[in-house]
Order: structure tokens, then sequence, then C-alpha cells
């Protein structure tokens, strides 16, 4: 199982203190791979990028306006976190409902 986040990210802390035999991928350092972020895509589309983030306020409305994959592959930190990969199977965020299908 890997977790795609941030190391500092105090929700990928407590997905990662909660889930046993768990790889982090920090996106910072490691990025994500292209094939996890077109699934992902696939999968949540418009959720995957958190449009709360200091990294979105921080782009202009053009660059707001251009493909997310292209702006996630470019910043990676502007991924809603933790994605977390099973055995081929997304999950995203860490609420109740990925808790209880992780637990």
């Amino acid at each position: 199982m890997k977790l795609y986040g941030l190391k500092n990210c105090d929700t990928c802390r407590k997905a990662l203190k909660a889930l046993e035999n768990i790889e982090l991928v920090d996106v910072r350092a490691d990025g994500v791979p292209a094939e996890i972020l077109q699934k992902a895509y696939d999968e949540f589309g418009a959720a995957l990028v958190n449009t709360r983030s200091t990294t979105w306020r921080g782009l202009d409305e053009a660059e707001r306006a251009r493909p997310a994959l292209d702006l996630l592959a470019e910043h990676p930190t502007l991924m809603k976190r933790p994605l977390i990969e099973r055995d081929g199977e997304l999950f995203l965020g860490w609420t109740r409902d990925v808790q209880s299908a992780l637990g």
C-alpha cells in the first residue's frame, strides 16, 4: 500500500499512523507517477485538485485554467491528500468512508 502525500501534512500523518504496512511517497520530493495521476484523475476528476491549498491561491487565473493533469504534474502539492493506493484501488482523502474501507 502506498500513500501519496506530504510528510509534514497532518492528515497524511494521521493516515500513516492508522495504517499498517504503508509506504509514504512524498509528492514534493518524488512526484506522482503519471499512470497513478491519470488513474486518480479518471476516478476522482476535479476533486483531485485541492482548490483550498496555498499553492492554488498562489496561481493566477491563466494557470488555474490549465488542464488539471498538467497542473498536478507541475505542482504536485495541488493534489488533494492523501491519495492511497492499495492493490490497484485508489482512495482520496482521509474521510470516515476511506478509513472504514481501509480499516
